[in-house]
């Protein structure tokens, strides 16, 4: 769904919809305390903006756990539907594994806002390709023997890459450039792609020092950083949507699109932050502990914060060349 209509959305209409996310993000119950805090952190963050007490929403579908035909009332709209469910759908999918509980939720969530099994389906599918093309499938091993026979790379403090400081350099760049890119765009399902490209970034870096790798380990690394799968993913929609009502109240779009700059420059800073820290915990022989891994994080985050205006003309080219509809492949190819 194209994010312009969100400049049309009313307050109802947008406490809704941020609802709906919160129900999906507690929908498997949010059994990780790391990600339940971020999210929690997120919606005191926010406050009462623009007339909606976040907050109070947050605790009231946490402890109420108010029906979903109910919460989706003021959705009175095809287009406001549509866009409900859209981000139910990438919180659902934050994580790269939608599980039977939250295939449950999405399902009863689609019937209460009346959006097509063909509709439902689609969105879905596309959500799971993007989330799926972060993590490249583990080849299947013969037999038991060649299992055994097999041990993980342990990592050495003197370890080289198999890639260059040169291409390292290229791919976290390219990485951040991108994320930066996805933000500007104004369909929903690029928004998606932006998690499972830092889990990719911080896959391929792995893989560079000779680790093997996987989806949980790629999540853990950036939950030992901070950086929350679902509630990163809220906050970007988020702020996109508060920006939207905010641009609406505040004389037009302006201050909207001064938002998605904003939201754009962070997601640079963020990713960028993110393969650097990676880089240097991989050549580290993963010796470095989670002080030290968030310390370091937080520097070069604001290292990046500054770094990014001087990119806008290569940001704004990249949105200009990304085809959306084949965001998996996007993924797949950093």
């Amino acid at each position: 769904m194209d994010l312009r209509y969100l400049w049309h959305m009313d307050t109802p209409q947008t406490r809704a919809t941020l609802a709906v996310a919160l129900m999906a993000a507690f929908a498997d119950g949010l059994n990780d305390e790391r990600e339940r805090a971020a999210v929690k952190h997120l919606a005191d963050s926010f406050g009462s903006e623009a007339g909606i007490d976040l907050p109070g929403l947050y605790r009231e579908v946490l402890l109420e756990k108010p029906a979903v035909s109910e919460v989706v009332g003021p959705l009175t709209t095809t287009e406001s539907r549509q866009f409900a469910y859209e981000m139910a759908v990438g919180v659902a999918n934050a994580d790269g594994a939608q599980n039977e509980a939250e295939g449950e939720f999405l399902a009863r969530l689609a019937a209460a806002l009346q959006i097509p099994a063909g509709t439902a389906g689609a969105t879905n599918a596309a959500a799971m390709a993007v989330a799926n093309a972060a993590i490249e499938p583990e080849p299947p091993r013969a037999s038991a023997a060649d299992a055994s026979a097999t041990t993980p790379h342990t990592g050495t403090v003197l370890g080289k890459p198999s890639l260059s400081q040169a291409d390292m350099d290229q791919l976290i760049h390219k990485a951040s450039i991108t994320n930066a890119a996805l933000e500007l765009l104004p369909e929903s399902i690029a928004t998606m792609a932006i998690i499972p490209l830092q889990m990719r970034l911080v896959y391929r870096i792995g893989k560079s020092y000779g680790y093997e790798m996987n989806t949980t380990h790629a999540k853990e690394f950036l939950a030992t950083l901070g950086v929350g799968l679902t509630s990163q993913y809220i906050e970007q929609f988020g702020r996109k949507l508060l920006g939207g009502l905010l641009g609406t109240l505040a004389g037009g779009l302006g201050r909207g699109l001064g938002r998605q700059a904003a939201s754009s420059g962070m997601s640079f800073a963020t990713t960028y932050a993110l393969g650097r820290v990676a880089e240097r915990y991989y050549a580290s022989g993963r010796t470095l502990d989670t002080a030290m891994l968030k310390q370091t994080f937080a520097a070069l985050l604001a290292e990046a914060r500054g770094m990014a205006p001087q990119y806008q003309n290569q940001i704004q080219d990249a949105a200009r060349s990304i085809d959306t509809r084949r965001l998996a492949s996007l993924v797949r190819q950093l």
